[in-house]
């Protein structure tokens, strides 16, 4: 089987055919329905667009990070945050522990780091449950006993007929591995054996995976099934909530629209990491962790924004609730909307729908309101930037939509900076600014 010819991108890259001999785009185009179909879900989902052009393919990456196989094709897309600061920023965001990870993960042409990131510390997480004794929880059990236990079910007995037998129909409670916890743990480990390009990775994933599964009944990875291993989680269980967390991330890059209903999720050949819901989860953390004073809401909804008039909604349907990523509620009641964007809008144009959803967002409040978008940079001269949402007629400013550039070598600075009154500081000032200005 000849090697994949491999085609490198950065995030927020556009990729087409150069016309230039050994131009792996050049020429060509799909070669199936089925990568079709997939490249139209991609697309429709805004996880990366392959575009058939008159001479070869142009391909447009997103906020996701990855690789993935069409035909001979193999499109790998990086992340422009370097590796070590990347895995310091992905264990913050998620709680990760600093555990040690089986060798080491580094950038390739196979693109394989994300994934085997996620997965080597999946595995990292899954090992120290499992050597610390995986969760146990009781399970009604009815069977036949010769030594009875618990309850014995008379009922069951006055039906009996036929000769006397040496058992009882007891119903007692047994405590076993087989919990929602512990199949979503098996789900994932299953989940990285298989995105996981090093085989030695995947070796030990799979070993791990054929040890849970002794005790562990193995089901598909699902949406369901890690809401119902998040539901389970209590005081006794808190140590599980990173290793599902890693679990989400696996399953979300392996399996496109994992939460659509109305779709069955597909296998993804490849993998695609979502560097913008990593970017929220970040900000998420650290905004609640660092503004003390204030309330941070994440996701909530604008209920009485927008709705039906009155008699005017013929198919009775739900007005549309617009769900910011933020909500920051300070000491004297002012509130400030938030929504964290992957792009660099400080080297990038702002797209225009990313314009209209915060437009949406600063209207939401009275004359005068404001809604910022969060962007990650590296440039040092980047300045927060401010669009005025004007009244064209009479000429006044109904709204702003201000751009707020978040340094993320001053952000892995600030967290890395420890414990500390100098660290603590450092952090909070910095949380003040991005979320308040």
């Amino acid at each position: 089987m000849s090697p994949p010819v491999v085609v490198e991108l950065h995030e927020w890259e556009v990729r087409g055919p150069r016309g230039k001999p050994g131009d792996p785009l050049g020429g060509r185009g799909l070669e199936s329905a089925a990568d079709r179909a997939l490249c139209e879900r991609l697309a429709q989902e805004r996880r990366l667009i392959v575009r058939e052009l008159a001479h070869g393919l142009e391909i447009e990456a997103t906020s996701h990070v990855g690789r993935i196989d069409l035909g001979p094709l193999r499109i790998t897309i990086t992340p422009k945050l370097g590796e070590d600061r990347l895995l310091r920023l992905l264990r913050y965001a998620y709680g990760l522990r600093d555990l040690h990870l089986v060798g080491e993960a580094r950038f390739g042409q196979d693109g394989a780091l994300l994934e085997e990131l996620v997965a080597k510390q999946l595995h990292a997480e899954a090992r120290e449950l499992w050597s610390r004794g995986l969760d146990r929880r009781y399970v009604a059990v009815a069977e036949e006993l010769g030594s009875p236990r618990g309850r014995i079910d008379m009922n069951a007995v006055a039906r009996r007929i036929g000769p006397p037998r040496p058992t009882l129909p007891c119903g007692h409670h047994v405590r076993r591995e087989d919990s929602a916890l512990n199949r979503a743990l098996l789900a994932g480990l299953r989940l990285g054996a298989r995105v996981a390009e090093d085989r030695g990775l995947a070796a030990l994933l799979t070993r791990l995976a054929d040890t849970l599964a002794v005790d562990v009944r193995e089901v598909p990875p699902s949406a369901s099934l890690l809401s119902r291993a998040r539901a389970s989680l209590d005081r006794l269980s808190a140590a599980y909530e990173p290793a599902l967390s890693l679990v989400r991330l696996l399953f979300e890059g392996a399996a496109p629209a994992l939460d659509d209903a109305e779709e069955p999720a597909i296998a993804l050949p490849g993998f695609l990491f979502d560097m913008n819901r990593f970017f929220q989860a970040l900000l998420d953390r650290f905004l609640k962790e660092n503004l003390p004073k204030c309330e941070v809401r994440s996701e909530q909804r604008l209920s009485e924004m927008m709705r039906y008039a009155p008699g005017e909604n013929p198919r009775g349907r739900r007005p549309p609730r617009p769900r910011p990523d933020f909500m920051v509620i300070g000491p004297d009641g002012s509130r400030a909307i938030l929504d964290a964007k992957y792009r660099d809008l400080w080297q990038h144009e702002l797209p225009r729908d990313m314009l209209y959803q915060l437009a949406i967002y600063a209207l939401s409040g009275a004359d005068g309101g404001t809604a910022t978008i969060l962007y990650p940079t590296a440039a040092k001269g980047a300045r927060r930037a401010r669009i005025e949402i004007r009244e064209p007629l009479r000429g006044g400013t109904r709204a702003s939509v201000l751009l707020q550039p978040v340094d993320l070598e001053e952000l892995d600075a600030a967290i890395g900076a420890g414990d500390t009154k100098a660290g603590r500081q450092a952090r909070r000032e910095m949380a003040r600014r991005v979320a308040l200005g």
